[in-house]
């Protein structure tokens, strides 16, 4: 396609009329009669979802419109994909992801918790070239970072290395990275200071991204969530960068305290900026089984150091004593510990052992393997309070998987906090909920074109039966799938088709660039944006749109010309904004099909001057890229 064209956008046609004129580009398929939740939070209201060429490109009353297939949604509803922002997937689930699909969820970001490669850009190519049944992203992972240059002991970062730190950390950034992961209650990262943490993490500050924790819980601090939340959000915020706590919850002896925390994340953010946790549905966690109760001092050097100490009498009982320490103080105290690999009650293994103290057990258990762990943590009434928090995003700490599970979370954890919580105990607003499975997280890193049903977003969609939508998958029995997610589309294409998971490899490699800026959700007022200039090669922009609150979609006009071709219609979708940031999603027909349109006006990027703008259409037919001439 030449690149010579020029792109007329207004609202004063929808796509529903254009499509009706002689010659205007079929849509590929209607979702009919549905109930649409848009990802913003906004009441539900009838009507149709029409999608081609893997885009969003008409939402409301499309009757008059024709496809060349049409699935009746009626008595359903119809989302955006979830975006599960902590994933572990298996090496070989994302290929198939049967496990998330029947969640409901098309994009996962891996290397949660600090892991994952060094070199994202080699990670994200061969992730894309093994084929994808969702999307995925990347965080930059600070745990490697800190393994990689400074190593397995406790010991102090030099300059140098807090410099290399950086720039491993940037071309993470530069390679597409959605954010900066961190698991600093894991060894060796554990050992990293605060102010150490905070100078790795600060290379990540022009890049307006996030910072996601598992929270450091330590014996100095009795063990207390509330400090390691505060730690992660002090991290963020004198970093430069948006705090996410991970995998949120009050633990062991700070049960009763989940509302404080959240308040305590509310608290934190300054004007205009945001803080932000996730968090999955269940009462347990799963790690490794000496990572969160082996004291840090034991575990320095790395396991074959650790199993040294091991055969010190002395320090054997000092670890043993701090062990069953951490596990009173987090998990309850033995009872709280389930060890998989065995797949047995700590307290069965006591038993086992001939009566053997809570900590000796798990010693014992260490020097067999390295084995896992399910950790019972929290009470009902915190992961409520948790789940309701304002900046809460759905996440399941799980991934893609083609393995048995041991946690229910792989296959539970959204349609239980659907059917559960929302259905079932109304803690939540059906809105609400999947506000937080796809508007909110999508803000949260960045994205810009996913998570909202709005025109020329990205078409992932997933379709609800309300009255059914509900997980089967208990701690006894990880891997039963859940029931009433009926249809799942990637980019356009059924991965998902009454239950059934297609096969269809539809899924993309996602890779967020310096425009795309971590942000708080605003989809409640009033917004627009307004720009004109030229832009790139030659590219002339022209935007000025609104969307009233309330409105579903943006209205006004936007151009965009590089050369003399007219485009043959179009339909404004959703506008967003953060302060001197926004954009704008739309869909035009260019030579006899529908192709998306995005752009971005950036007024503050950090380290440059004057207004950049960012416009794409159809992908890469107009890919300018730059400051704004007038």
């Amino acid at each position: 396609m030449s690149r010579s064209l020029m792109l007329v956008l207004a609202a004063t046609m929808s796509v529903a009329g254009l499509a009706a004129q002689p010659g205007a580009p079929r849509v590929d398929l209607i979702l009919r009669g549905g109930t649409i939740l848009d990802g913003t939070g906004a009441p539900r209201f009838a009507g149709d979802v029409a999608v081609a060429g893997g885009v969003i490109v008409g939402v409301g009353d499309l009757g008059g419109m024709a496809a060349a297939e049409v699935i009746d949604v009626r008595g359903l509803y119809v989302t955006p994909g979830f975006i599960n922002l902590h994933s572990h997937p298996t090496p070989g689930g994302l290929q198939r992801a049967e496990n998330m699909l029947t969640q409901g969820v098309t994009t996962e970001i891996l290397n949660p918790d600090g892991g994952g490669p060094l070199d994202v850009a080699e990670q994200l190519a061969a992730l894309g070239e093994a084929g994808l049944a969702v999307n995925v992203g990347a965080n930059i992972g600070f745990n490697s970072l800190w393994t990689a240059v400074v190593g397995q002991d406790d010991r102090r970062a030099t300059p140098g290395e807090i410099e290399r730190m950086r720039a491993l950390l940037v071309a993470g950034l530069e390679a597409g990275a959605w954010g900066v992961s961190a698991g600093l209650d894991y060894k060796p990262a554990y050992y990293a200071t605060t102010e150490e943490a905070i100078a790795v993490v600060g290379a990540a500050a022009p890049w307006r991204t996030n910072f996601t924790n598992h929270d450091r819980l330590t014996p100095e601090s009795n063990y207390s969530s509330r400090a390691g939340v505060a730690e992660t959000l002090a991290i963020g915020r004198r970093a430069g960068v948006v705090p996410i706590v991970t995998h949120m919850k009050a633990q062991g002896h700070e049960q009763g305290t989940g509302q404080a925390l959240i308040d305590l994340i509310q608290d934190s953010a300054a004007p205009g900026s945001v803080a932000a946790a996730d968090v999955y549905p269940y009462l347990a966690g799963q790690s490794g089984l000496g990572a969160l109760i082996i004291p840090g001092w034991a575990q320095d050097g790395g396991r074959d150091r650790m199993l040294e100490r091991f055969t010190d009498p002395a320090l054997r009982a000092k670890i043993v004593a701090e062990s069953e320490e951490a596990m009173r103080l987090r998990f309850g105290g033995p009872s709280g510990v389930f060890v998989t690999g065995l797949d047995t009650e700590l307290t069965t293994l006591i038993d086992e052992m001939g009566g053997v103290s809570p900590g000796e057990a798990v010693v014992r258990a260490l020097e067999e393997a390295n084995r896992g762990a399910i950790l019972r943590f929290g009470s009902e009434a915190d992961l409520v309070a948790i789940l309701r928090g304002p900046t809460t995003s759905v996440a399941c700490d799980c991934g893609a998987t083609d393995r048995p599970a041991s946690h229910p979370r792989y296959w539970g954890s959204f349609p239980r906090v659907l059917g559960r919580y929302v259905r079932e105990q109304g803690h939540l607003t059906w809105e609400d909920a999947v506000r937080k499975m796809t508007g909110l997280p999508a803000a949260t890193i960045g994205l810009v074109d996913r998570g909202l049903v709005a025109a020329g977003h990205a078409a992932d969609l997933t379709v609800i039966d309300p009255a059914a939508v509900m997980d089967h998958a208990t701690f006894e029995r990880p891997n039963e799938p859940s029931v009433g997610i009926r249809h799942v589309l990637v980019n356009g294409r059924l991965a998902l088709l009454d239950g059934t998971v297609t096969g269809t490899q539809a899924g993309r490699v996602l890779r967020r660039t310096v425009h795309m800026p971590s942000r708080p959700m605003n989809g409640a007022e009033a917004r627009g944006i307004t720009v004109s200039g030229r832009v790139g090669d030659g590219v002339s922009v022209e935007v000025d749109v609104t969307q009233p609150a309330g409105a579903r979609a943006g209205r006004g006009r936007l151009r965009i010309t590089d050369g003399p071709r007219t485009v043959d219609g179009v339909a404004i979708g959703a506008v967003q904004t953060a302060g001197p940031w926004s954009a704008v999603t739309a869909v035009a027909a260019i030579d006899g099909a529908w192709h998306p349109v995005l752009v971005i006006v950036d007024r503050e990027v950090p380290g440059r001057t004057g207004t950049h703008v960012s416009v794409r259409v159809a992908g890469q037919v107009i890919a300018a890229d730059g400051p704004l001439a007038r």
